[in-house]
């Protein structure tokens, strides 16, 4: 159906923009769109709802927010070249952002635009005759749903809107949480569980509530100096992923990296995900090349397909891994941590046979280099060699790819091969430049979350400890391609929030989960602010500035 709806959306729909904050958007006359069916119609308007989401979840856009405000990602000035950006990935990492930040303004922009289009197929929809226009319906609504978690999250406001004529209402805490717990509640019994995972299914929706029901405190008193967590709400965060854990319809991952695969699409831990299959129009991210060197070069077939030198995990997220496992080497003990493909040593691999590591990389780097026409080395049969590698893209030939655990916004800490890097999700397997041909889908929701925020639940709402302990061990248990994880022999809420960083790193949980766990105000690298307002973004100026004709509506996050 995604194909299709693309090719109708191209060819016979034009939808505007929204207007700014007031989600302006002109609503499709279908009377004059001639020659299609209202099935196509249907698609038609559908398809924007979820087009949108790559533009949202763009490696500088929310993952920026989501992981570089946070412990476990730093971006540095890399070289005093590169990754400056005016400063705003040092700002963003020390919670010093400002409303004209263009990675907020672009997430924000990204996000309310999915609004406007759930808005316009919501009112088309209403009326359009075709079988599928109920469950579609209910899929924009969910949608929009979706998006307003998002705004909330993020941003701490969520805008009402129905007539796409009308000025959206702007609501914040309690009647934002009943906003969007209403919506999804509305159109659960209309989805069922065969879309997915690239459209939200019933058990996306479940995820969604006991998303909300999880974070429900924070959002309810943002600035809190505790977080009050309602038993009910913890009840029904535990109601909803046992639906999603009983439904049968997903299954933990034997083979953690598998779930982030270029092919990853029909992977039965994933519940909710950006489609990027490579026939949608839509595809193409760079999860995979932001983390790597400039002269890692994944593909023996592209010379020129390499990474971009961008973002480390920090030391502290590290120590976290080191210190849990110890005296055990946390690659050796973890499966989640590292996968080694390529052993890290000269030698010479069939081309066919050639595939980097993944996870976490530490220490000196091994690859493919190339000779002075460009081409790969190759040995005397032809394989191609594998050779210590160095910073040659860079121009610095001398200078090794050799990632080490310290990385800062010093001079020396901010060099090319500083941090470890990260390369969870596959490099595609056809990209010739390493840039926007990312094919993975990126997970928005997976089983094991429904496995840890019921342990947290447990946790929160009646100090179930061997519930919770329960749940996260079948989670570490069930990655059995290779030795999984030990159990662990308690549990805490401390503890809890180190297995998510585990399980979870690198997917745009970790600021959400440090707001909800007390976490965020806390000092790690580079980092020392503890000022509670930065918990939210702020809203962009330009936004504002938009909305000022009428007084009030818009106002700014406090501290901003």
């Amino acid at each position: 159906m995604r194909s299709l709806s693309i090719k109708c959306l191209i060819c016979f729909v034009s939808l505007t923009m929204f207007g700014c904050t007031k989600l302006n958007e002109k609503v499709l006359d279908e009377s004059s769109v001639t020659g299609l069916t209202d099935k196509q119609l249907a698609e038609g308007l559908i398809a924007p709802v979820y087009n949108v989401l790559p533009d949202i979840f763009y490696h500088t856009r929310y993952f920026a927010l989501q992981e570089i405000s946070s412990d476990e990602a730093i971006l540095p000035y890399r070289g005093g070249t590169d990754w400056g950006d005016n400063g705003i990935y040092v700002s963003m990492h020390r919670h010093e952002t400002v409303s004209t930040d263009p990675n907020v303004q672009s997430t924000w922009t990204n996000i309310v635009t999915g609004l406007s289009r759930s808005v316009t197929a919501i009112t088309a929809l209403k009326t359009n005759k075709d079988a599928s226009a109920p469950l579609f319906l209910a899929e924009a609504r969910a949608m929009r749903a979706f998006y307003s978690l998002l705004t909330l999250d993020l941003f701490n406001v969520v805008f009402i809107k129905e007539d796409p004529n009308g000025t959206s209402k702007v609501v914040r805490g309690d009647q934002a949480i009943q906003y969007i717990e209403s919506e999804l509640l509305a159109v659960e019994p209309v989805l069922d569980n065969s879309a997915g995972p690239g459209r939200i299914t019933k058990a996306g929706v479940w995820g969604l509530l006991a998303r909300l029901y999880l974070n429900a405190a924070v959002y309810r008193d943002r600035y809190a100096a505790a977080f009050s967590f309602k038993g009910d709400d913890m009840n029904k965060v535990i109601d909803y992923c046992n639906k999603i854990i009983s439904s049968g319809s997903y299954t933990l991952a034997p083979e953690y990296f598998s779930i982030f695969n270029n092919d990853n699409h029909g992977n039965k831990e994933i519940v909710f995900a950006v489609d990027q299959r490579p026939d949608l129009s839509n595809s193409h991210n760079r999860m995979a090349y932001f983390s790597l060197s400039g002269d890692q070069f994944p593909l023996p077939a592209f010379t020129s397909a390499n990474g971009t030198d961008g973002p480390a995990i920090t030391p502290d997220f590290y120590e976290t891994w080191a210190a849990a496992n110890t005296p055990v080497d946390p690659a050796a003990a973890d499966p989640r941590f590292y996968k080694e493909n390529l052993p890290q040593v000269d030698g010479c691999v069939d081309a066919a046979a050639f595939n980097i590591n993944r996870g976490i990389l530490r220490g000196q780097q091994y690859g493919l280099t190339k000779d002075a026409s460009g081409a790969f080395v190759k040995c005397p049969d032809g394989k191609l060699q594998v050779s210590k590698l160095y910073n040659v893209t860079r121009s610095k030939p001398t200078l090794p790819v050799d990632f080490t655990e310290q990385v800062d916004f010093t001079t020396a800490g901010s060099n090319y091969s500083t941090g470890y890097r990260v390369e969870k999700y596959e490099f595609s397997k056809s990209s010739n430049s390493g840039r926007n041909k990312g094919e993975a889908d990126i997970i928005i929701l997976r089983l094991a979350d429904a496995y840890l925020m019921r342990a947290e639940a447990k946790l929160r709402g009646t100090n179930d400890a061997a519930g919770a302990l329960a749940d996260v061990n079948i989670v570490r248990a069930a990655r059995t391609a290779t030795t999984p994880a030990a159990p662990l022999t308690s549990m805490s809420l401390d503890l809890l929030f180190r297995e998510r960083g585990f399980e979870f790193y690198w997917e745009m949980l970790r600021r959400t989960d440090m707001v909800r766990f007390g976490k965020y105000e806390g000092s790690w690298t580079e980092k020392s602010s503890t000022d509670k307002n930065k918990r939210v973004f702020p809203i962009p100026q330009t936004a504002i500035d938009a909305a000022s004709n009428i007084p009030n509506y818009l106002k700014q996050n406090d501290g901003y």
